[in-house]
């Protein structure tokens, strides 16, 4: 007993000895890495998000527009996607499933577009083409073969992440909803605060990107289903690519670099002429997308590209996709505690 005792102390005493606010810092870091490694990502951006829904609909912040009660919020967002998965499933059934043989379908095309690249392009054009070109032909086909079986397997691991997902919606809608304690212990407060400018750079640049990306594929829609067909071209594989444009365009810079390759090789499957319009029509509206970017996540996270090129390097190359999705979110984090402690 006297043993457990001194065990007991030990720990407040090595926190002592640490710091508070360091031994926070050091336990939100170790979190952050332990959701990169053990693959958790979209656990985590599901506990933000559904902590910021509940949030805003509770109204705390708000003077003005309806109010919730925090049980009230939590359980609006803790039912919301088990009523839209029994809407989707009993009216649109086989929809999900359809749309990973749609992108099957459109990774297969992708490939045959890249391994006939020659015989597309006007022959002056394709002469001057080096030979060393064909490797490169052969590992992008691969690639995107290889893409298209995997995509095959998505089934067990689609039910994996939407479970995952949806826990992590709700942990973060009853956080909301579960008033603060009374009393709070000085680690506990430091980590609360931790957890508030994680809140905060989520808020910051995630949702700005989702603005971003959505603004992304309204445009998008609008060239391959208005634009594109007024002038008789028609794209296949349309509604895939909208899709595809909002998805990767959540992840800032280089998912716009994605779109941009798929949109323009979808394009030369049709004809030369067809993928420099998409490549033109790209190079306009991401132009547009930069001044959006510096004006709502530039300005907010006072951060500049070549920085978040850095970060998403360094974060694909030691942790793989995961890390190249998280390394906005984890740097703008990292910002953000630095200009609070003064540092920066």
């Amino acid at each position: 007993m006297v043993h457990f005792n001194k065990q007991a102390r030990s720990a407040p005493s090595l926190i002592g000895g640490l710091g508070v606010p360091t031994a926070s810092y050091i336990l939100a870091a170790a979190l952050c890495i332990a959701v990169l490694i053990y693959g958790m990502l979209p656990g985590l951006l599901a506990v933000c998000l559904g902590f910021l829904v509940a949030s805003a609909l509770v109204g705390r912040q708000r003077q003005r527009g309806p109010h919730l009660g925090p049980t009230w919020a939590a359980g609006l967002v803790i039912a919301t996607p088990i009523v839209a998965l029994t809407v989707l499933f009993a009216n649109a059934k086989g929809v999900a499933f359809g749309a990973v043989a749609q992108y099957q379908a459109l990774l297969h095309h992708l490939a045959g577009t890249v391994l006939e690249i020659r015989q597309k392009l006007p022959p002056d054009l394709a002469s001057h083409l080096p030979d060393e070109l064909l490797s490169a032909q052969s590992w992008l086909v691969e690639y995107l073969q290889s893409q298209a079986h995997a995509l095959s397997g998505f089934g067990t691991a689609g039910l994996r992440g939407s479970l995952l997902v949806y826990v992590g919606l709700v942990v973060g809608a009853l956080i909301a909803g579960t008033a603060p304690p009374s009393s709070n212990g000085p680690l506990r407060s430091a980590l609360r605060q931790r957890g508030t400018d994680f809140m905060t750079a989520f808020r910051q640049i995630v949702v700005a990107q989702f603005w971003i990306a959505a603004f992304n594929a309204c445009c998008t829609a609008a060239f391959l289903w208005l634009a594109l067909p007024l002038a008789g071209v028609s794209i296949p594989y349309s509604a895939t690519l909208v899709g595809l444009t909002f998805v990767a365009g959540l992840i800032p810079i280089v998912g716009n670099l994605l779109c941009n390759s798929v949109l323009t090789i979808a394009g030369v499957s049709v004809s030369p002429t067809v993928g420099l319009a998409c490549l033109l029509f790209l190079v306009v509206i991401h132009k547009f997308e930069y001044f959006i970017n510096a004006k709502v996540v530039g300005k907010r996270t006072n951060t500049a590209a070549w920085e978040l090129l850095t970060v998403m390097f360094i974060g694909e190359a030691i942790f793989g996709v995961a890390g190249l999705v998280a390394a906005p979110l984890y740097y703008a984090y990292a910002k953000r505690e630095l200009l609070d402690s003064g540092l920066i």
